[in-house]
């Protein structure tokens, strides 16, 4: 067990469910979460936080069952200090500092800390010249590696991210992690954790590694950077959808999941990749729908090699080989509550992939053009597959991994 306590910069959505997942994974002996505000009126209010949760639950039933969902896990130890006892672990809550220099992470005997409040994405942006605060603040204020809950998103586009920074997805790049080296990760993002699951399992088998090209949407259940009722855009907001309602409306929105993925998979950088999302109101779960083209290869009696079968099989194998635990390959006909809580980067819906094959037509007049000889011209098959994944973009799939992330992390760290 590590004698270290982890640092936790937020309380929000993966804030809470990052200390909840550590909680009942008992690799680390304690916690100091910084708030960086007051929250409520009293430390019982704190507790109340720290506790409850309307998607997941108590966390008494979430850690032991349903039998103890009605019993507190939470005890006030010290209050003056802020200090916690959480199902038996210290627990330390930060109020004063918002700008990440200014946690005193050194006194407090962190090492590692997990920022999740969104705020700080940049990894190029100096600790100290910000007065909001960055991400390398942190290092500042003591600690020795930072890992983001969030993709990197560097303001100043001259600028390049440097060697001490990295993205790791668990599962896909998680050993490329150098202690000597790496001090700013990115855990990437929700999205691109069940794509990269999804992808690379393509990629690493022989008759789907020859790709031409792919799209993604996520039907993405809604966040907290979307309005619950319809409010009025800041200046200069570019997306005017994220301020209309949540909770009635379907809303087309970006992502940053196609460029995020060539970082943690190099071999998309070839493949023209598209991404967007559409954000429907639902809490959490979401749904990955990947339209994917090979070029496909004909067997003996010129019927196409790439079908359902060969796609359901490729994610059957990994799931029960070396992704076994981080995707899940499912025949059941699911809907979206199906998945909450689910420990995996994502669940192929194996009963939805489908496939169809065309033959791309080169007329020899065509060939001659580029002199290429052939009387009759050409027709190459290409197979478009279209393939679902569920993913728990909150606890199960997201907050899960980057669990297993921050925990190689610590024990390579010695």
């Amino acid at each position: 067990m590590a004698k270290e306590y982890l640092g936790i910069n937020g309380l929000g959505r993966i804030g809470k469910l990052t200390l909840w997942h550590h909680l009942s994974r008992r690799h680390f002996s304690g916690f100091v979460v910084n708030t960086g505000r007051e929250v409520g009126k009293t430390l019982d209010d704190i507790a109340q936080v720290l506790e409850s949760d309307s998607t997941y639950g108590s966390l008494g039933g979430f850690l032991h069952g349903v039998a103890a969902r009605g019993e507190s896990s939470v005890k006030i130890l010290d209050s003056a200090a802020a200090l916690f006892e959480v199902d038996g672990c210290p627990v330390k809550i930060l109020r004063q500092a918002r700008n990440p220099k200014d946690v005193n992470w050194r006194k407090e005997g962190v090492r590692l800390v997990v920022e999740t409040t969104g705020t700080f994405a940049d990894p190029v942006a100096p600790g100290g010249d910000d007065k909001k605060g960055s991400l390398r603040g942190h290092l500042e204020a003591g600690a020795e590696k930072v890992i983001n809950s969030a993709p990197f998103k560097i303001k100043d586009k001259s600028k390049k991210a440097g060697d001490d920074t990295t993205m790791l997805i668990y599962g896909i790049n998680h050993t490329a992690f150098d202690p000597r080296k790496h001090h700013v990760i990115s855990a990437a993002s929700c999205t691109t954790t069940g794509l990269a699951h999804m992808m690379k399992p393509l990629l690493d088998t022989r008759e789907t590694s020859g790709i031409l090209t792919a799209s993604m949407s996520t039907i993405h259940a809604a966040t907290n950077t979307q309005s619950v009722l319809d409010s009025v855009p800041k200046g200069g907001a570019a997306d005017l959808r994220k301020t209309r309602a949540a909770f009635n409306n379907i809303i087309l929105s970006t992502t940053g999941a196609a460029q995020a993925l060539e970082s943690v998979l190099p071999a998309i950088k070839r493949i023209g990749f598209m991404a967007d999302s559409v954000r429907v109101p639902t809490n959490t779960v979401s749904l990955i729908n990947l339209n994917v083209t090979f070029h496909s290869p004909l067997n003996a009696k010129g019927e196409p090699v790439i079908n359902q079968d060969l796609i359901n099989g490729i994610y059957r194998a990994c799931s029960e080989g070396q992704q076994k635990g981080l995707v899940l390959f499912s025949k059941r006909q699911n809907v979206s509550s199906d998945i909450m809580g689910t420990r995996a980067a994502v669940v192929i819906e194996g009963h939805e992939t489908h496939t169809r094959t065309g033959f791309i037509e080169l007329p020899a007049e065509l060939l001659q053009r580029y002199e290429m000889t052939s009387q009759n011209g050409l027709r190459l098959p290409v197979t478009h597959a279209k393939i679902f994944g569920w993913y728990d973009n909150e606890y199960g799939s997201y907050t899960n991994c980057l669990g297993e992330l921050t925990i190689y992390i610590d024990k390579a760290m010695g």
